[in-house]
């Protein structure tokens, strides 16, 4: 029995004899002396140094936890070495190198080579994120600047683009335009030379004033990804219909989008108002002039308006072709509002229908501001819309006069009185 356990003893021997075998007992020979040296009775196992669980000082539970951590690592390490023991001694070396590095290992625990101090130097040259510099190093610090891969901000890219940067001096509200989908990103691949610099020049070649360049873009910012043939055949086609130039530049500042829909879609749009309202061509470029965003929005809240005036509110076809001349806004108004207004003026005031499409500027008026005002007159005893009675008072002297000439020639009262009045309401 004794013979075959020392056979097999034998064998294991020679299986297990390896460089890790040999280094681990060589590094635990050393540990033994360390916790001898510190008066730690020390056990080993499997090559392994175990500490007793009974130590005395905080000191001694410190050094036995960084020689554990230590000896841990070159455990793992010098598996992974006898894995590779087909590379060369140089790069064995080199992985032997990372060992001496531990912070925890103790000064006297392994020798230190001339390569391991100077790794240790140059690691003690490198300054503390906690220590202190003086003012003059401070300064001396360079911070490499990058984009930020994401944001839900474009004040961040700000300083970083100079498109962006331009665009903040021209007046653009960059706030308002991060909130739309995709514009930021877009905005950010512009280039300003190439992309932005010939629509503004395009632009003050049409006869914009600088000064709106921050309104259309930040109204319309996709202006600058159309095409300067587009842009140019869109102007020459309102040229074309006799707008004048300074017509055309006037619409443009006021319709940011107006030079981003086809020639063929401005086509329509004066065709529509011209059949729809039985305008003269002088009288379309009129309208359209006054209120160029009838070229850009939507055509179904203006034949909602037009049944309305004509339905609900009674207009024949020759009033609402006046009322619109008059006031082209009645087309875009909205329609709670309108009704609102025409049931208290006609109903409430009891202004005839011819009266209203007489003055119907009225109807473009603050609901607050005529009912406030008929209601002072009415209390004064002088709410009087009749043309052939005395002390008439015209619907649009009503609603267009500040309030104290309103009080003065109207209400034939003082200011504080109508305030007062109006606390009252």
């Amino acid at each position: 029995m004794a013979s075959s356990c020392t056979k097999l003893c034998l064998q294991c021997r020679s299986l297990l004899c390896s460089k890790t075998v040999a280094s681990t007992w060589k590094y635990a020979t050393r540990a033994h002396h360390c916790a001898a040296g510190t008066r730690i009775p020390v056990h080993f196992l499997n090559g392994f140094s175990v500490l007793n669980e009974d130590q005395k000082t905080t000191q001694t539970r410190l050094r036995w936890k960084q020689q554990m951590l230590y000896y841990s690592n070159l455990s793992a390490i010098h598996q992974t070495t006898e894995v590779k023991e087909n590379k060369d001694s140089e790069e064995l070396s080199k992985a032997n190198v990372v060992v001496y590095q531990n912070p925890l290992l103790p000064v006297d625990a392994v020798p230190v080579t001339e390569s391991q101090m100077s790794l240790d130097l140059d690691a003690a040259a490198e300054l503390s994120a906690l220590e202190e510099i003086s003012d003059e190093e401070a300064v001396g610090i360079s911070v490499p600047f990058a984009l930020p891969p994401a944001s839900t901000s474009l004040r961040d890219y700000v300083d970083q683009s100079e498109t962006l940067s331009k665009l903040v001096q021209l007046g653009v509200n960059l706030w308002k335009l991060e909130q739309r989908p995709n514009v930021g990103s877009m905005l950010l691949r512009l280039n300003f030379n190439t992309d932005v610099a010939p629509r503004l020049l395009f632009l003050k070649e049409v006869g914009v004033e600088n000064s709106r360049f921050g309104y259309i873009i930040t109204h319309n910012p996709f202006i600058l990804t159309e095409s300067l043939e587009n842009l140019q055949a869109r102007v020459d086609y309102l040229k074309s219909k006799k707008f004048s130039s300074e017509t055309v530049a006037s619409m443009v500042s006021r319709a940011p989008y107006l030079l981003n829909f086809s020639v063929k879609r401005l086509d329509n749009r004066l065709g529509f108002y011209q059949q729809q309202l039985q305008l003269s061509a002088t009288n379309t470029r009129d309208v359209v002039a006054r209120l160029p965003r009838l070229l850009c929005g939507s055509l179904e809240p203006v034949k909602e308006n037009l049944k309305v005036c004509e339905i609900e509110l009674g207009f024949k076809q020759n009033e609402i072709q006046h009322i619109v001349l008059a006031v082209p806004k009645v087309l875009t108004a909205n329609k709670r509002k309108l009704t609102q207004i025409f049931d208290f003026i006609h109903n409430t005031m009891k202004v005839p229908h011819h009266l209203i499409v007489k003055f119907p500027q009225v109807l473009n008026a603050k609901f607050l501001r005529i009912r406030e005002r008929h209601l002072f007159l009415e209390y004064l005893g002088r709410a009087q819309y009749d043309p052939t009675l005395p002390s008439y008072i015209s619907p649009e002297r009503l609603v267009s006069l500040p309030d104290e000439t309103f009080c003065v020639q109207l209400a034939l009262a003082t200011l504080d009185d109508f305030y007062l009045f109006q606390k009252t309401l």
